[in-house]
């Protein structure tokens, strides 16, 4: 059965980090003398990484699972679509709350993402594409008898609070940040911390997505004024590749909540990689590394000096020949 979505508010997100608090790490918030040199402003990292499963999305899938486990104990099983992330966080918490994990994983996953959900245990259900495992997990959990709850990896309420729960932590930490970017697959993340700082950042404060070019969903859909299909190419950022739901409630929020939403492009993704790497000594996989690629690449690059700037790195599961690669 595929939950209800509606649109969550702040009040959901702070209830989400007390329910979350035994299960996801309070991250690092560390400054970047490389970036806001860069930049002229004064940038913090928010590093995602450093989360039991190597990514933000940890908090998200912990919310979900903790409400389906106090509030329908009857479910056994999850389901969902996944380039890898989410997937690993759900096999995760649901292992923890003694629940089987079935994960419709595409092709282009990297190989260390999918070691890992088989040493969870996950049940993987190999697909062509995103948009193919996205549609083949939804079809399954809404089939009769299905025993197996759909919990999406960017259009569920309780995703979307326990992602927003990263901005509570950056807030508290630098209460003066005016300006947060974030990346941008299907809008989970970017939706959460928009919902947190249009309530409790200061007036004037930005709210901004990076995506993969290779990606556009945002940059046709918002143009739309709703969700359309793209062609998705190859990228470096896999974990933000695929068109998304056609009726996602990210698609509102995003819409409504955040300032501006950039492209960036291949060269730029692997450039902040390997600075990331060099610089500030953080491994970031590809769609950990947009909004720092947003800050620095030539072409639509953001123009934000002198502003106090928090950039989620949003995790560390890069493959390693890809890394060496661009190392190389």
């Amino acid at each position: 059965m595929i939950a209800p979505v509606r649109r969550p508010a702040i009040d959901d997100v702070t209830a989400a980090a007390a329910r979350i608090a035994d299960i996801a790490r309070r991250t690092p918030l560390v400054r970047s003398a490389w970036l806001s040199t860069v930049t002229g402003a004064d940038v913090w990292l928010k590093l995602e990484g450093d989360q039991p499963t190597g990514s933000f999305k940890i908090r998200g899938a912990a919310n979900a699972i903790h409400r389906l486990a106090v509030e329908r104990p009857s479910v056994r099983a999850v389901m969902t679509a996944s380039a890898g992330n989410h997937g690993l966080a759900l096999a995760f918490v649901a292992a923890r709350f003694g629940l089987t994990a079935r994960v419709h994983l595409p092709a282009s996953a990297p190989g260390a993402k999918r070691q890992a959900l088989q040493d969870l245990g996950a049940d993987i259900v190999e697909a062509a594409s995103y948009d193919e495992a996205e549609a083949r997990a939804q079809r399954e959990a809404s089939a009769p008898g299905s025993r197996a709850v759909f919990v999406s990896a960017y259009s569920h309420p309780d995703v979307i609070a326990g992602a927003g729960t990263t901005a509570l932590e950056m807030l508290a930490g630098q209460p003066d940040l005016d300006t947060i970017v974030a990346p941008v697959g299907g809008g989970g993340l970017l939706s959460g911390i928009a919902i947190v700082f249009r309530a409790r950042a200061s007036a004037g404060a930005l709210v901004i997505g990076a995506e993969a070019e290779a990606s556009p969903v945002w940059r046709h859909g918002l143009a739309a004024g709703r969700p359309v299909p793209v062609d998705v190419r190859p990228t470096l950022a896999d974990g933000l590749a695929g068109n998304m739901e056609p009726d996602s409630v990210t698609f509102e929020l995003v819409r409504d909540l955040v300032d501006r939403v950039v492209s960036v492009d291949e060269a730029a993704i692997g450039s902040a990689m390997r600075d990331l790497l060099i610089k500030e000594h953080v491994t970031a996989e590809g769609a950990a590394a947009t909004g720092v690629a947003a800050l620095v690449q030539p072409f639509d690059r953001l123009d934000l000096g002198g502003r106090r700037i928090g950039v989620i790195v949003s995790g560390r599961n890069a493959d390693p020949d890809v890394l060496a690669g661009l190392l190389s």
